[in-house]
């Protein structure tokens, strides 16, 4: 027999204002005006302002209580339409930032790279050696299959079956490799290899083209024959294997470290570049530092005032019929995208500059001298207790945001790190270590590098009691090799 029982829970439930405001959290500024400009295509109720409110010279909108408390039509209880809550004389929007508003002061746009990729350029320059349609075919295959570095990391094998099935064209290995190769004598050099051995030996031949001397056969010999003994830096072993004197073989490392891993580097890889925009702009002015959001290419947002005459127009309907009601709920539901939509941006501009501002405070003596040795331990907690909001919230506004200031560009995440007590007792931050370290390295004898044990030393005789598996662990973070990889010939 079926047995109904009552139970009561308690649950936490994020309203859908709330994800919306969360995902535009953790937009940068590139991101977050790419989604502005999509919600002014998607909701027609939604409406760039900018003209309107800069002629009216108005300030933010301020959305009244009755507006947000807004009724389903069809839950009414009778065939009225009750409109008053949507309605506003205040024909305002929400302004993103005022410190760039003026007429005088030119929009920041996106520069785009606009050259050509180097995969349309291998598959020009190589229509000219190629004897055959199917050979054409071949070779726009391989280039396609290119990596953004130039290499082909595909095997042969699964390229011959890439071009079974999507282009229904059989071939052999063999004649991929025949048409490879006339792609590798083409520029730049090293294009097309599979491995890093080959890049090399690739650029090697190359440059032996046009001089064809000693080092270049040394080289040469090396990397085709000792490559694990140069990329470990055992020299000694070379020296041993090859029989030459050791300002010979240093001339022909140097050479080598001359030649480029990653071939198609310096050339487009057929996407845009990245260019940082800063989220952020922190600036000294007379002794005082101001921040400000960058919103310079933001449009101004507001309710459109056409979509609430329109509603205004069918409360005057004595008897709406389903077409109407359907028509009502449409606006309605536009209406509240859209003023959900600009509360969450106004929201979003709070937060974030409310955070900000925290972390100038924080590190103000780094925002001043751009000296990283003042920069003091900081994380996410830290903030969230001063600005009374939770760690998630501050993550999301630490991801992936830029600031400008009057030393450079930096990730808001540089600001943060863990705190180091030193042997007097003061805490300082890591990132004043990392900096020790990085000093030390820098001056060590590239004969004998420094061992993280020694490297260990060097900071405890500056005061800094520290674990050499956290010195490596800083180390690897700076991206240093170990001390092996360090060492130099003399």
């Amino acid at each position: 027999m079926l047995k109904q029982s009552l139970s009561q829970k308690l649950l936490q439930k994020l309203s859908p204002q709330q994800i919306q405001f969360i995902k535009l959290l953790e937009l940068n500024t590139l991101n977050f005006e790419q989604k502005v400009e999509e919600e002014l295509i998607e909701n027609p109720a939604l409406e760039n302002g900018k003209d309107e409110v800069e002629g009216d010279n108005q300030e933010d909108y301020d959305y009244n209580d009755e507006y947000s408390d807004m009724e389903s039509f069809e839950s009414s209880q009778d065939d009225s339409i009750d409109v008053s809550d949507y309605l506003n004389d205040d024909d305002g929007g929400i302004r993103l930032n005022d410190q760039y508003s003026g007429d005088d002061e030119e929009k920041e746009f996106i520069p785009i790279n606009a050259s050509i990729s180097f995969r349309d350029r291998l598959l020009e320059g190589i229509k000219p050696n190629l004897q055959t349609e199917h050979e054409y075919l071949l070779a726009d295959q391989l280039i396609g299959t290119f990596e953004d570095d130039g290499y082909l990391r595909r095997p042969l094998r699964s390229v011959v079956n890439d071009l079974l099935f999507s282009a229904n064209v059989r071939t052999s290995e063999e004649e991929l490799e025949s048409v490879l190769k006339k792609i590798q004598d083409l520029e730049p050099p090293g294009i097309g290899a599979r491995t890093l051995q080959e890049c090399l030996l690739l650029q090697i031949r190359h440059k032996a083209k046009t001089k064809n001397t000693a080092i270049t056969k040394l080289a040469a010999e090396i990397i085709e024959n000792h490559m694990e003994d140069f990329s470990k830096k055992h020299y000694a072993r070379l020296l041993k294997k090859i029989d030459v004197t050791e300002d010979f073989l240093k001339e022909a490392i140097t050479f080598i470290s001359k030649l480029n891993p990653k071939p198609a580097g310096s050339s487009s890889s057929g996407k845009e570049t990245d260019f940082i925009i800063p989220d952020f702009i922190v600036k000294e002015q007379y002794g005082e530092l101001v921040v400000d959001i960058n919103n310079r290419n933001t449009p101004t947002l507001k309710v459109s005032q056409g979509y609430m005459e329109t509603l205004k127009g069918y409360e005057k309907a004595k008897k709406p019929d389903k077409s109407t009601k359907d028509a009502v709920q449409f606006i309605k539901q536009k209406l509240d995208s859209a003023k959900w939509f600009v509360d969450s941006v106004k929201q979003r501009q709070n937060t974030l500059l409310v955070t900000m501002n925290c972390i100038v405070d924080l590190q103000r003596e780094y925002f001043l001298t751009g000296d990283e040795t003042q920069l003091r331990p900081m994380i996410l907690k830290d903030i969230a207790e001063r600005v009374h909001l939770d760690v998630s919230t501050i993550s999301r506004v630490a991801s992936s945001k830029y600031v400008e200031t009057d030393f450079g560009i930096f990730l808001l995440k540089h600001f943060f790190s863990e705190g180091i007590v030193t042997n007097s007792g003061a805490e300082v931050s890591n990132k004043e270590v990392k900096k020790i370290l990085s000093n030390a390295i820098d001056a060590e004898n590239k004969q004998k590098p420094l061992t993280d044990g020694k490297l260990q030393e060097v900071l405890k005789s500056q005061g800094y009691n520290i674990a050499r598996r956290t010195v490596a662990k800083y180390r690897e973070q700076l991206n240093i090799p170990v001390a092996r990889l360090r060492k130099e010939l003399k």
